[in-house]
């Protein structure tokens, strides 16, 4: 775990209270916290790859953003919009494919993705070349580069008018999505949300530490009311126990974040009210 802060303290209980959240849990977490306004920061294993599930959808977002130089024609809108707020597959698809070199149509390779990666600085993304964009890599260090992008003032790789369009689509994701690393959120942030859920076959072609696994991931941003902050945690080795519901393996998931966030939140918003999330 590291952390650092301008505010005398906050670094050390931020590292200390992460590491109880994490004590005892099964799952395998990586964390990239900031706070702009304590200029604080905390990683704890953030170049770590992990299967993206659904978090990519920003990325899919943003290149989109990026390739459009903001603008969306109106079907564009409306995939988008169902891919972030309702976390529509179909939609992810549909634009991936868009973004895509389209030569072999079994395996749209993404090339205007890679793109916005590159110009993002998103190093250590690597984009499924099958069309499978759930399996992307991701790491929670590239996945809080982009938040801090979306939520900045660098027009650089995106102008004002397409952060505030990203922000707003995870601002209106729908209420039982918003859970993860929102809990333990000041209660009176503006809270912009995006998740991602994906359990692992048991088949012979996915790998052993795989089969069956549940990657679970969100990613958060505060805004309004001087707040300023983005919290990425990605998971894997949520196992579901022998004869037990397939949804325990995302719940584990969940809870491991949720336990992280809620840590980080009660060390840098103290006295706040928290966000209770429902699922």
């Amino acid at each position: 775990m590291h952390c650092t802060s301008k505010n005398p303290g906050l670094a050390g209980k931020l590292a200390g209270d992460i590491a109880k959240a994490l004590a005892g849990r099964k799952s395998m977490a990586s964390l990239s916290f900031y706070d702009r306004p304590t200029a604080t920061k905390c990683t704890f294993d953030p170049d770590k790859q992990y299967d993206s599930a659904s978090v990519v959808k920003t990325v899919i977002l943003g290149a989109l953003l990026y390739q459009k130089g903001g603008t969306l024609t109106p079907t564009e809108d409306a995939l988008a919009r169902k891919m972030i707020t309702v976390s529509d597959n179909g939609a992810a698809t549909t634009l991936w494919r868009q973004l895509s070199d389209l030569k072999d149509p079994k395996k749209p390779d993404p090339v205007k993705i890679q793109e916005f990666l590159d110009k993002a600085g998103m190093r250590d993304t690597v984009l499924d070349r099958e069309g499978s964009w759930g399996l992307t890599q991701v790491t929670a260090n590239d996945q809080a580069r982009l938040l801090r992008l979306l939520s900045g003032t660098d027009n650089s790789v995106l102008g004002a008018k397409a952060r505030s369009y990203a922000l707003d689509l995870m601002r209106q994701v729908q209420s039982e999505q918003r859970w993860g690393a929102t809990a333990g959120a000041p209660v009176d942030a503006v809270v912009h949300v995006k998740n991602g859920w994906l359990p692992r076959s048991k088949n012979p072609d996915v790998p052993d530490f795989d089969k069956g696994d549940w990657k679970v991931n969100s990613m958060a941003v505060l805004s309004g009311k001087g707040y300023d902050s983005g919290l990425v945690v990605l998971t894997e080795n949520n196992r579901v126990p022998e004869g037990h519901p397939a949804e325990e393996g995302m719940n584990y998931g969940i809870e491991t974040i949720e336990n992280i966030s809620r840590a980080i939140y009660r060390d840098v918003y103290p006295g706040a009210q928290g966000y209770d999330p429902a699922r």
